[in-house]
């Protein structure tokens, strides 16, 4: 796992880098259409899938847990592309939609955590975005009715927090694996 995901750490940090942009763009703007919102995360999920899928191809024949992060990028593939086929769906699918895709991705990451804890240390940066995931996928299922400005500023402190754990991790995988490609033997 660590070196499907140190191979790849520039496309987590893009994955962050969306995911901070969204969010801000969430926060700032919670005045913004449902159609807008919906075209917004539908972009996002599928942006985020894009860069899963492409990290776990780069990985399929050297490593056997590559479809972990597999499954991951076809569930944003799957989420990101049911939104932008139906931007005139209503907020309550579009709760349910953000919902399933957050808790599926926080079971996924929390997968992911465990591969690395024994290669890497501050794997809980993923184990943090995982739980973060699943809280907020609880809430949306739990609060659907919430009115669209909470669940903006609610995705929003999300997208922020997922974004920034992992652009902390990108690093963290990039600093390793140039560790141990340099014959470094610092301690996961």
């Amino acid at each position: 796992m660590l070196d499907l995901l140190g191979r790849n750490w520039w496309l987590i940090l893009l994955r962050g880098a969306a995911a901070v942009l969204f969010g801000l763009a969430a926060l700032l703007l919670p005045e913004i259409t449902l159609v807008t919102l919906v075209i917004l995360f539908g972009v996002y999920v599928l942006i985020d899938g894009v860069f899963s899928l492409a990290a776990a191809l780069r990985e399929k024949g050297r490593r056997t847990d590559w479809w972990v992060v597999l499954v991951e990028g076809l569930v944003g593939l799957v989420i990101g592309g049911a939104v932008l086929g139906w931007p005139g769906i209503t907020a309550l699918v579009l709760i349910y939609l953000a919902a399933g895709w957050a808790v599926a991705t926080g079971i996924l990451e929390l997968v992911a955590a465990v591969s690395l804890r024994k290669e890497i240390r501050g794997e809980w940066f993923l184990v943090l975005s995982g739980l973060a995931s699943l809280a907020i996928g609880v809430v949306l299922f739990l609060q659907p009715e919430a009115g669209m400005v909470a669940v903006s500023w609610l995705i929003g402190v999300y997208a922020v927090v997922f974004g920034l754990l992992l652009i902390v991790l990108s690093f963290r995988l990039r600093a390793r694996i140039q560790d141990l490609e340099s014959g470094g033997e610092r301690s996961p």
